[in-house]
């Protein structure tokens, strides 16, 4: 590779990337410090950080317009892992979410929200002067159909709402006429009450618990919602110290080192805590939109905005769930969270993204 594609790379971008992970790490060995059971995932977490960094190098070598040829035949693979999945993980270990490789799980459906941006990316580019006929829009839904009804049969309502807000988002990005966003306003207000006959009994659950709490329930399903809330509030300002909230380390706030990791944050480093993990994401953000700004094509460009989209909403999502603004859901907060496929899919989405700033014309600092 050319030396000049390397003084494109957007350095900023990957020490904000890595100052998150890094700082995840940190938090998850607070949050399961004395957990015989869970004493093995801080170490699994730098591996999974070690192959991320690995994969968005690699990534970012290879020219992103490989992917426009290439995505396709990763979206026939990946609907038919998707599909494949409900028989190969409820056999293997009851769940139709993960496969089992050995030396730990893949979650597939992390794969298919980078495949879809990448089709997608390219089927609008190729049809952006089209978008604006309602049959062109009908096909980018059918394509990103074709992800989410295998998602959904797993089930994993968040990560199939997710796909719709990355297609809904760059059909938006692409030049969605106002007549079009009129549509899709109503149906989206129509769309719950459809989807609720289909719904688990626990999603629908969770939905019933955050709008009609019990306020006299001490356990159950607002359980973890309460004692989020009340590690953020003990936090105060400047937080208990790390490894010295009581919430956390009396193990009061359960699944902590995963969708509750917010609250860990905000219980041990307080407020500024909070605040210093949302102004790096508002930077990472930040870096990614301007190299969707330069980018070289529009291809490229809805490849950058895609992966802000994904990031964003798993951001916005998870921080509203950790303060009782929406209902309970697995979305992770992006590069602290606890988890191997999260980790390399954003890390991968970063890679992708660096591949756009290193064939584009070099941004000032």
């Amino acid at each position: 590779m050319s030396r000049s594609y390397w003084e494109h790379f957007d350095f900023v971008l990957l020490g904000l990337v890595a100052t998150l992970v890094i700082f995840g790490i940190a938090v998850i060995r607070s949050a399961i410090a004395g957990n015989e059971v869970l004493a093995g995932l801080v170490q699994r977490q730098i591996i999974y950080a070690l192959v991320g960094l690995g994969v968005m190098l690699i990534t970012a070598m290879i020219d992103y317009h490989f992917w426009s040829t290439f995505g396709r035949y990763l979206y026939v693979a990946t609907v038919l892992l998707l599909a494949a999945l409900g028989v190969i993980g409820k056999a293997a270990f009851g769940s139709a979410r993960w496969i089992d490789i050995g030396v730990f799980f893949i979650q597939p459906s992390e794969i298919a929200k980078i495949v879809t941006i990448l089709v997608l990316a390219d089927f609008f580019a190729r049809h952006r002067e089209q978008i604006h006929e309602l049959r062109w829009v009908a096909v980018s839904f059918a394509l990103t159909m074709g992800m989410v009804v295998w998602i959904l049969l797993q089930p994993d309502l968040s990560t199939s709402i997710t796909v719709l807000v990355i297609w809904f988002g760059m059909l938006w990005a692409t030049g969605l006429t106002w007549k079009h966003l009129a549509l899709f306003g109503v149906l989206g207000l129509i769309s719950p009450f459809v989807a609720w006959p289909f719904l688990a009994d626990y999603q629908k659950a969770r939905v019933l618990n955050f709008l009609f709490p019990d306020p006299n329930a001490r356990h159950g399903a607002i359980y973890n919602v309460q004692q989020a809330l009340i590690s953020l509030g003990s936090g105060g300002l400047f937080g208990q110290g790390y490894s010295h909230g009581s919430q956390v380390q009396l193990r009061f706030l359960k699944v902590r080192h995963t969708d509750f990791i917010f609250s860990v944050i905000g219980e041990e480093f307080g407020f500024l805590g909070t605040v210093f993990v949302l102004v790096m994401l508002g930077l990472i953000l930040w870096r990614i939109l301007r190299i969707a700004h330069a980018a070289h094509d529009t291809f490229g460009a809805l490849i950058a905005y895609g992966i802000a989209i994904m990031l964003f909403f798993h951001m916005a999502v998870n921080i509203a769930m950790n303060i009782n603004l929406i209902p309970v859901t697995g979305l992770p907060l992006p590069f602290i969270t606890y988890g191997g496929s999260a980790l390399l899919s954003s890390l991968l989405g970063i890679g992708l993204v660096e591949s756009v700033a290193m064939r584009r014309e070099p941004l000032s600092f």
